[in-house]
């Protein structure tokens, strides 16, 4: 580093600069490591890519994260199993009935997760967790778990409080779960064999799926027809 940037500089405004420096490196690291997990894959990532990414060298990330796993797990961390705690906080404190909190739940997933940088992650498992046992073992514990028990809670809170009638809870949830999958994956990856003059909206695609899920799809007594319908 060039002492010319210090010239003037009291030194313990430098060591001030170098500090903060310091502490902002994890970060920067694991920003640089998102990008790169997300546009090429785990296997195909290089640890000296995301240190050049970064701005720093292939020492500086082995002494913050000891491995290209160990780099991969504090990414997970950092932007989706490290949430957990909140979603669950926002669960326990929930003020309305429970087919509000299941619509609010997946237009928050979308809008937190699945619409940032984070949600090729999901892409990124699906792809290589067969070649890499431990990266999907870790994944199973921090994100896949946590997320079906969230979710059954909801479902669960409904069953209580009359709102919902279920019979298998544990697979009911698969129905929330499946139409976010499927939403990632259109994003990252499915999207390029849909035709080119339909666009997914992602906001509307959740908003029929959830109300699918609430309301079914046979007519009930009391439903208006639609428009054109046969009588």
């Amino acid at each position: 580093m060039s002492l010319s940037k210090f010239i003037g500089v009291r030194p313990d405004e430098v060591q001030a600069k170098r500090e903060r420096r310091k502490e902002a490196r994890p970060g920067e690291l694991l920003e640089a490591a998102l990008d790169l997990f997300v546009e090429k894959g785990f296997a195909a990532t290089r640890a000296e890519e995301v240190a050049a990414r970064a701005g720093v060298s292939k020492g500086t990330l082995f002494l913050y994260f000891p491995s290209k796993e160990e780099l991969f797990k504090a990414v997970v961390r950092e932007n989706i199993s490290g949430r957990f705690t909140a979603w669950n906080d926002e669960f326990q404190t929930f003020q309305g009935n429970t087919p509000d909190m299941l619509r609010y739940c997946m237009k928050i997933w979308w809008e937190r997760l699945g619409a940032t940088r984070a949600s090729g992650i999901t892409k990124l498992i699906i792809s290589e967790a067969c070649n890499f046992p431990e990266i999907a073992s870790f994944y199973q514990q921090e994100v896949i778990r946590p997320g079906q028990e969230l979710i059954q809670r909801i479902l669960k809170r409904g069953m209580e409080r009359g709102e919902f009638h279920l019979k298998d809870v544990e697979y009911a949830a698969y129905s929330i779960i499946a139409p976010m999958i499927f939403l990632i994956m259109m994003k990252h990856s499915l999207g390029v064999c849909t035709p080119q003059d339909f666009v997914m909206d992602p906001e509307r695609y959740i908003a029929s799926q959830v109300e699918t899920v609430l309301h079914g799809l046979c007519v009930r007594p009391g439903d208006v027809p639609p428009p054109g319908a046969s009588q």
